[in-house]
């Protein structure tokens, strides 16, 4: 949505499962020749990369760093590097001047991974799905958050939250957004998110769902989203 606003984006693929990298159409590993793991492992190595060559350009206007499952396990290999907490951050730092906007799609465990994106970061969007105990963990976020930025990149900062997956038919949506707003101190994003068949079908045709239904209330939803990523930004 970004992309067809005109903005130079750039998404990298945070996460060993490589959902986002599968989403969007690039199931095999072999289809791309580089991933995030060797980008954090020519930057601990000190070898010789242009970092551009690395991304996939993708049909729709924006480029991905992709990830795959060799990326599981690299936080153990990355934990005994000297300064870990700031690999990605050197990598990001040579790329970050090309765009508008780059998006770190963290898994949500809080590790060496989530800490380098937060310190490659400079702000954070946390999505919280409107069910149960979403909110439980969202204090531990929080915290790890403040942590990086008292410690690590003092200017972190963050953007808001996004509530996901919600069903306005159903009280219990209704009671997660209004426990969230009760009980956080936090910026909450005015476009929250529906819970919608055709985002859910998306990513199995590997599109975004702004190509794949153009006209569903998951695209009117992100696009609502984006002008207001934008219009925060500015």
């Amino acid at each position: 949505c970004l992309a067809r606003d005109k903005k130079k984006v750039l998404i990298v693929d945070f996460d060993p499962q490589g959902s986002l990298t599968k989403g969007l159409g690039y199931r095999d590993s072999s289809s791309y020749p580089y991933s995030i793991k060797d980008v954090l492992f020519n930057e601990i190595n000190e070898t010789s990369m242009n970092y551009k060559d690395t991304i996939i350009h993708t049909d729709e206007s924006f480029d991905l760093l992709p990830a795959n499952i060799s990326l599981s396990g690299a936080d153990i290999q990355l934990s005994n590097v000297m300064s870990r907490e700031t690999i990605f951050k050197r990598v990001i730092d040579t790329l970050k001047d090309d765009y508008d906007y780059v998006l770190i799609d963290s898994n949500p465990a809080l590790n060496l991974f989530t800490i380098n994106g937060l310190v490659a970061a400079d702000s954070v969007i946390i999505p919280v799905q409107a069910e149960p105990y979403a909110c439980d963990g969202l204090n531990d976020l929080l915290h790890t958050i403040a942590t990086a930025k008292k410690q690590i990149n003092p200017n972190l900062k963050i953007d808001g939250i996004l509530i996901t997956m919600t069903d306005a038919r159903t009280n219990l949506s209704l009671q997660v957004v209004e426990n969230v707003k009760d009980n956080l101190n936090q910026n909450i994003y005015k476009t929250i998110i529906p819970r919608n068949v055709r985002l859910a079908e998306a990513p199995s045709y590997g599109l975004p769902i702004n190509l794949y239904d153009p006209k569903s209330k998951g695209t009117e939803s992100y696009m609502l989203l984006a002008e207001e990523v934008i219009n925060k930004g500015e």
